[in-house]
C-alpha cells in the first residue's frame, strides 16, 4: 500500500501539499487534481443539488455503516422505521481531521441540542457520518463536543452514490462556522494526526468533501452538497430545515404529551375534574373531622355525667 507523506498537506485546513499521512490502495483511488489558475485553492466546484430518487436511496439502503464499537449496520436503518424516526438530518462529513469540519460540527451542536430536538412535535434526530475508520469516533465526538450517533463510511460507497465529490479548494471566503483563524485551525489539524500515533492513517480520504441531507418519511426533502472543503450548509440553514425556529412548530413538551394523550380540550376538562374531585375530597376530610371532633366532645360529657351521680335533693330542685 502506498502512503503518500507531505509535511502539513491537509487541504481543508490551507496546507500547501497535496497530502499528509494518506493511504491510496493504487493510482485508481486517487482522484484526478483539481484544475485551475490557482491550483489546490482554486475556487468552488459546480455540484449537483438534486435530490436523491427513490431508485438512487434503494442503490444505498443497504450500504455498510460501522458504529463506534466496530458494528455494521444499513445506511436506512439510520432513517427509516422507529430507529431514524420520521425526520432526520444526516450531515456527511469529510476525514475525521479536517480542522474545518471540527469547527462545523462543533458550532453546529452548540447551537442544535438532543433536547431540542425532542421538543419538536416531529420527531427529529441527527446522524453524522465520516469517512475515517471507526476507531477515531470516540476522538471525533470528544473534540467536537457532539452528542448526536456517529458513524463511518471508510469505503465512501455512500458519498459517491449520493453525488458527493472530491474537492481541494478552500472557497472564497471563510464560513460563518468557523470561529478560529486559519492558523489555529492548521495547527490543531497537523498536531491531532501526529499525535494519534498509528491512527494518523485511519481519518479517511483528505479530498472527500461530503454535504447534508434531510429524511422524512425515508424521502430526501433537502439536500446540500459541499463545493468545496468548508462548504457545510451554514447553522442557520439546518435549524431552518429542521423548522427549530418556528414557534408554532414547537409547543412545550408539556403540550406535546397532553395533546398525545387525550383529544383536544379533553386534557383540560379532565385536568377541571380532577381539580373538582380533590376540592370535594378536601371538603369531606374536613367534615368527618369536624364530626370525629362533635363526637368525641360529647362522648366526654356523657362519661362526666356518669362520672358524678345526681342526688334526690339536686333532682327535686330541677
Amino acid at each position: 500500500m502506498a502512503v503518500q507523506t507531505m509535511a502539513m498537506g491537509d487541504e481543508s485546513t490551507g496546507m500547501a501539499s497535496r497530502g499528509w499521512l494518506a493511504s491510496a490502495a493504487s493510482k485508481d483511488d486517487v482522484p484526478p487534481a483539481p484544475s485551475g489558475p490557482h491550483g489546490d485553492f482554486d475556487g468552488s466546484l459546480k455540484v449537483s443539488q438534486k435530490l436523491p430518487t427513490a431508485a438512487d436511496l434503494s442503490k444505498v439502503a443497504a450500504l455498510p455503516l460501522l458504529t463506534v464499537h466496530n458494528e455494521s449496520v444499513p445506511f436506512e436503518s439510520l432513517y427509516a422505521g422507529e430507529r431514524g424516526g420520521r425526520r432526520v438530518m444526516v450531515i456527511f462529513m469529510r476525514h475525521f481531521f479536517c480542522g474545518n469540519c471540527q469547527e462545523y460540527l462543533r458550532t453546529l451542536c452548540a447551537s442544535i441540542t438532543p433536547e431540542s430536538l425532542l421538543a419538536l412535535p416531529t420527531p427529529t434526530e441527527i446522524m453524522v457520518i465520516g469517512c475515517g475508520q471507526p476507531e477515531l469516533i470516540p476522538f471525533y465526538a470528544e473534540t467536537t463536543a457532539c452528542r448526536f450517533p456517529i458513524y463511518a463510511d471508510p469505503t465512501r460507497k455512500l458519498y459517491d452514490e449520493l453525488g458527493m465529490t472530491h474537492a481541494m479548494g478552500m472557497g472564497q471566503k471563510p464560513p460563518a462556522y468557523v470561529q478560529k483563524s486559519l492558523f489555529s485551525v492548521i495547527v490543531q489539524s497537523f498536531y491531532q494526526a501526529i499525535s494519534s500515533g498509528r491512527r494518523a492513517l485511519s481519518g479517511g480520504h483528505f479530498w472527500q468533501i461530503g454535504g447534508e441531507f434531510l429524511f422524512e418519511n425515508g424521502d430526501v426533502t433537502w439536500c446540500h452538497r459541499m463545493q468545496h472543503t468548508r462548504d457545510h450548509a451554514e447553522v442557520p440553514e439546518i435549524r431552518k430545515q429542521l423548522r427549530l425556529d418556528d414557534d408554532e412548530q414547537q409547543p412545550s413538551r408539556r403540550k406535546r404529551w397532553s395533546s398525545g394523550l387525550a383529544p383536544a380540550g379533553l386534557a383540560r376538562k379532565l385536568s377541571l375534574s380532577r381539580s373538582r374531585e380533590r376540592s370535594g375530597s378536601r371538603k369531606r376530610n374536613s367534615l368527618a373531622l369536624s364530626a370525629r371532633e362533635g363526637s368525641s366532645k360529647e362522648g366526654s360529657v356523657m362519661e362526666k355525667v356518669k362520672e358524678e351521680p345526681v342526688t334526690e335533693a339536686e333532682v327535686a330542685r330541677r
